[in-house]
């Protein structure tokens, strides 16, 4: 094969590859279903998400922002728990002691799994820690959080969560 030939296969091969990659990463967004958990191999207890508000928020013990997160998801989920709302933590770490020391450290409130095989996070194209997406009482997103900054992101969390729960009154819970 002659060079200028390899060259042109090579650049569409690169060019077709780039393609590719962006229909393969799942990112989710507002008004996609919620998937169903079980067929990610989490470890850890997986709460009653049916018919609830469930905030999803993936984290990892080297995250400044995370560690920051965390005092506003136990606000979170002592102000609305009773309301409907549960709060699944996702963990990537990859080593379950940096996890435990971590859990050890904050004490959260709320559910904490870990995703060892990254296939969660794969799948929901997430690629800034932390993370989050909460999911409305039928399973579908409603809204996608990007880090966490501060009281802006705390703000929008109970503006959502108090919407999502309002305009679920009524509902089984």
């Amino acid at each position: 094969m002659s060079l200028r030939i390899r060259t042109t296969f090579l650049t569409a091969l690169c060019a077709a590859s780039f393609l590719i990659v962006p229909a393969r990463a799942a990112n989710w967004s507002e008004g996609d279903p919620f998937p169903d958990l079980t067929d990610f191999a989490l470890e850890g207890d997986i709460p009653d998400l049916e018919r609830k508000v469930v905030l999803v928020d993936f984290w990892a013990s080297w995250c400044a922002p995370c560690k920051a997160s965390f005092p506003t998801l136990n606000e979170l989920i002592e102000t609305y728990g009773d309301q409907g709302l549960v709060i699944l933590a996702v963990n990537v770490d990859t080593d379950l002691k940096a996890l435990e020391k971590f859990v050890k450290r904050m004490s959260p409130e709320f559910t904490v799994v870990r995703d060892a095989e990254q296939k969660l996070v794969a799948a929901a194209g997430v690629s800034t820690m932390p993370s989050s997406f909460l999911v409305d009482r039928e399973g579908v997103i409603r809204s996608v959080h990007s880090g966490y900054h501060g009281d802006k992101t705390r703000e929008a969390y109970i503006e959502e969560i108090e919407a999502l729960l309002g305009a679920g009154e009524g509902a089984e819970e």
